[in-house]
């Protein structure tokens, strides 16, 4: 368990999440799958990454348990630094990443997935950001690369989900596939990048970065500093107590 990669012989890296039961990272789980992604785009044997999950969902966001059990900010602190390294390890891997989304993708699973560069989903797929549930915000900057701007907002007000089929007619979402297929469809996209010219490829992913109009690092830590501001006010800690105490938040404040 955990989270894992390997490399076939066609360069193709597979970087696997399996944390049960809901694949919620904790702190140290953000910064190894960092740590991972940037050093697959760093290895010249590596041509292009596939981004997947194992379980019942692709991601559940940080881990709100280990937040709620640690005293003082350290892990908010851990939990927001780790996420901010490892969505910018998925931009800025040097070779192309594939997001496999099966299930829920949820928070930092946005984040993860509207880095990529490609995405394909299970039919049973669904995309959301509960953040205002948690008393948080974040990753509206990545749910913004897959939906547009007046449909972002609503999700972020309302905390309701996307599904897989939408996404593809927006044109987000690459293949819809029954999850039995997931992981296939992911690999046969990555074969056709793995056989192009990795000079080529790397190239690419460079360019298109270097044109964004957005800057998704900058961009995503001003939104960090609204959720820091939050947990200072009281808000954050309330909604992630009844979170884990399984409660309806008091959101008087």
């Amino acid at each position: 368990m955990g989270t894992t990669h390997t490399i076939d012989e066609q360069g193709i890296a597979e970087v696997v999440m399996d944390n049960p039961p809901v694949n919620a990272l904790t702190v140290a789980g953000w910064f190894d799958l960092a740590d991972r992604l940037r050093a697959l785009g760093r290895d010249p044997q590596v041509r292009v990454v596939v981004l997947r999950a194992e379980g019942r969902g692709f991601n559940a966001g940080v881990d709100i348990k280990e937040m709620q059990a640690t005293e003082g900010f350290d892990a908010l602190i851990g939990a927001n630094r780790g996420c901010f390294e490892a969505f910018a390890a998925v931009y800025e891997c040097e070779v192309p990443v594939i997001a496999a989304v099966n299930g829920f993708c949820l928070g930092g699973g946005i984040g993860l997935v509207g880095n990529a560069d490609v995405i394909v989903a299970a039919d049973d797929a669904t995309f959301g950001l509960p953040e205002v549930d948690r008393g948080a915000l974040g990753a509206a900057t990545h749910l913004a690369r897959l939906v547009p701007q007046h449909r972002m907002r609503q999700m972020v007000y309302t905390a309701k989900p996307i599904t897989a089929q939408e996404l593809h007619q927006q044109g987000s979402v690459a293949e819809v596939v029954p999850q039995a297929e997931l992981r296939e469809a992911a690999l046969r996209i990555a074969r056709d990048i793995a056989a192009k010219s990795p000079t080529v490829m790397r190239a690419a992913k460079a360019s298109l970065n270097g044109i964004d109009p957005v800057d998704v690092r900058r961009s995503y830590r001003y939104e960090q500093g609204f959720t820091f501001e939050l947990n200072l006010s009281g808000v954050s800690d309330e909604a992630r107590d009844a979170f884990v105490a399984k409660r309806d938040t008091d959101f008087t404040k």
